[in-house]
């Protein structure tokens, strides 16, 4: 493809700081990059279109230099500005004839315009969804000028997230940092004229005799194809699906249509993969199978799962098995980095989590870098994404403007990410006044709005209002969603009971719960709480998951925030160092327990260690498979186990050692449980 044929060159006259880019994944392979160096101004009295900033011939001797991607408000010179700043660079180009560029942004923090040679080209609104716009005709031979002045002040009504207009004191601010600048990779993509702008891939094993495990699935393919011709044309269509290198062979039924020029149009195409080419997406067996969307002379790729989620009375089912799970909110924020998102990053924070036991997360009120999905979709993980409303006001939602900016922004994540396997759900906001009509309206629309665009997700909102128990179903919002999703800081058991008799056939999700570090009993009283918070919901059956908030510290000018900035509630501190609470979420959100049975001495000092494993039957809870006990010189499966069942394992110990520590290792490599077993000679019963 000659597209393809011209990037050497391209990226040669474009070349970037390769460090830069390896922090940063581009999931594109057509992407050019423009990471790496650009001038940077702050516009503080929002003068710089007026006076042409973007102008060619501008003055760069009083510019700073940065690296983008970029954060301002965590540099020191622009720390705790709001309002508009300023980027721009040059880059070489040699435009080619019958192709479009593509300019993308993966996020950018959070009203957004964009000039080119002198040309403005657009505006983008919303702080953490991708957009792009096609530049081909604003570019020319030889040097360009690019130009993007971007404006992180959302503490105003109309914004998302945005201020409330309330008129209460020191109420008006979102709950974290306003963190503003060209935050998630620029990049070029070169198309032909006629291009892919996008994939959904629907993945569903069906139903044989309620065995999923062994059943067939019906991949849908629904392919976005522009025509930007100035001709009528009938694309033809061709995929190719593999999983581990193996090409797996499919008859496609497809829809043909012609399409006029300057058309978008959106093409169906239908296939049945065999029973044996069929492996389930799940948390510890994550499963991906790689797709290539080929029109003509353009190719697009992505990866997908196949796997089922339903609600059925009050469980939450993956793959006809139920599942309890532990998670945790993630708040976009680090030192020095503030809403940046590098690879290690990502890796570093996922890891934690995933060892902690949280594995189902309603994360935070945005939308993450896709690198997160990419991760949990290869690791395990389940997540419900939110967009921004936090805290609307019934006047803003019921207001048109609001409305459509959400509805904008909803959109923008959820094309971004419905291909992902770890997102099995949507949330339509938090702590609105949903038991109030403005917050009923907006529930029943925004979820109604949503099914329309992906029809195969699950979908709820954060409620804070069933705290104050609603004496009827009908008196809260929660009525609409496929599951109750509440934010309960005490209570718990009380609070729980009440929802449930509300709604008595939907599961029950607890999107936040939790106490600060600073509290009158410190960091202990974060351990307690929790095992508290255990022994309540361990009595409750149609209690699905449960996220604490949050899983790291993190900055904010919300009320009840410490003079430092922070607010301390994590497991892991702003710098993600580990407090006490972390072993003892991850002791307690474990799915097994382990039990010593008894200790026999033996001769030449090899003596023989039994264990006893349980899979919980209470919370968390699901099958356990491929699940193994670790030493540090040997491993042991562990036989399969439904909830509820155990096994008994007779670990054989060298040595003299009076304690032993052993750790159950997930069948993707985690270790999620750690104990260290008392070794003593006469101890013949479990400890």
């Amino acid at each position: 493809m000659n597209h393809i044929r011209n990037l050497p060159i391209i990226l040669l006259l474009l070349w970037v700081n390769p460090f830069v880019q390896a922090q940063y994944t581009i999931r594109d392979p057509k992407a050019i990059p423009l990471n790496g160096e650009w001038l940077f101004m702050m516009d503080p009295m929002d003068t710089g279109e007026v006076n042409k900033w973007y102008r060619e011939d501008l003055p760069l001797n009083r510019l700073d230099k940065v690296t983008v991607p970029h954060c301002f408000s965590v540099d020191p010179r622009y720390q705790f500005y709001t309002g508009t700043v300023w980027y721009r660079r040059t880059f070489p180009w040699q435009p080619t004839t019958g192709k479009r560029v593509l300019l993308h942004f993966d996020a950018s923090y959070y009203e957004t315009s964009v000039w080119i040679n002198n040309q403005k080209v657009g505006t983008h609104e919303g702080g953490y969804t991708p957009f792009h716009f096609d530049v081909t005709s604003y570019l020319k031979a030889g040097s360009n000028t690019i130009a993007i002045s971007v404006n992180n002040n959302t503490w105003r009504v109309g914004t998302i997230p945005g201020a409330k207009d309330n008129g209460q004191p020191n109420d008006p601010f979102p709950g974290w940092i306003n963190y503003g600048g060209l935050i998630r990779p620029v990049y070029l993509i070169v198309e032909p004229e006629v291009y892919v702008e996008n994939v959904k891939i629907e993945a569903v094993p069906d139903r044989d005799a309620g065995l999923l495990a062994k059943s067939t699935a019906t991949l849908k393919m629904k392919t976005r194809i522009r025509n930007a011709s100035g001709q009528t044309i009938t694309p033809k269509l061709a995929f190719r699906i593999t999983q581990n290198g193996k090409t797996i062979p499919l008859t496609w039924k497809q829809s043909g249509r012609s399409m006029a020029a300057n058309q978008t149009a959106i093409l169906e195409a239908e296939a049945v993969m065999k029973a044996t080419d069929v492996k389930l997406w799940s948390v510890d067996q994550p499963t991906l199978y790689d797709a290539q969307v080929i029109a003509g002379a353009d190719t697009v790729q992505t990866h997908f799962g196949i796997r089922r989620v339903e609600v059925r009375n009050t469980q939450l089912l993956l793959n006809g098995q139920p599942i309890k799970v532990a998670g945790g909110n993630r708040v976009v924020d680090h030192p020095g980095l503030g809403l940046l998102e590098p690879d290690w990053l990502v890796e570093k924070d996922l890891r934690l989590m995933k060892e902690a036991g949280m594995e189902f997360h309603r994360l935070t009120h945005y939308t993450p870098s896709e690198t997160i999905y990419d991760w949990a979709d290869r690791n395990g993980m389940l997540i419900i994404s939110e967009a921004g409303n936090w805290q609307l006001t019934p006047r803003e939602m019921d207001n048109d403007t609001v409305r459509t900016k959400f509805r904008q922004q909803f959109r923008e994540m959820v094309e971004r990410d419905w291909n992902h396997p770890c997102i099995i759900a949507y949330s339509v906001g938090n702590e609105y006044l949903s038991e109030q009509p403005a917050g009923q309206r907006w529930t029943k629309d925004m979820i109604a709005y949503a099914r329309e665009l992906d029809p195969t997700r699950l979908y709820t909102f954060a409620s804070m209002r069933l705290n104050i128990l609603p004496k009827n179903p009908e008196d809260e919002a929660s009525q609409y969603c496929d599951f109750v999703s509440t934010n309960t800081y005490g209570n718990h058991a009380n609070v729980l009971k009440h929802i449930h008799s509300l709604y008595p056939d939907k599961p029950i999700f607890i999107s936040e719960y939790g106490t600060r570090a600073d509290g009158k009993d410190g960091e202990t009283g974060q351990v307690s709480h929790i095992e508290k918070f255990l022994a309540d919901i361990r009595q409750l059956p149609y209690v699905v998951g449960a996220s604490w908030w949050s899983f790291n510290d993190y900055l904010s000018r919300h009320d009840g925030t410490n003079p430092d900035g922070t607010r301390p509630w994590g497991l892991v501190r702003w710098d993600r160092s580990k407090r006490p609470l972390y072993k003892a979420h991850q002791t307690g959100m474990a799915p097994v327990t382990i039990e010593k049975v008894n200790w026999e001495p033996g001769e030449e000092g090899v003596h023989a260690l039994k264990l006893r494993i349980t899979a919980r039957n209470d919370f968390p809870a699901y099958a356990l498979k491929n699940y193994v006990v670790k030493t540090a010189t040997s491993t042991f499966p562990i036989p399969e186990l439904q909830p509820g069942q155990q096994a008994e394992m007779t670990i054989p110990v060298r040595g003299f050692d009076k304690t032993l520590t052993v750790e159950i290792v997930k069948p993707t490599g985690f270790s999620i449980l750690s104990q260290t077993i008392d070794l003593k000679n006469d101890t013949r019963t479990g400890n």
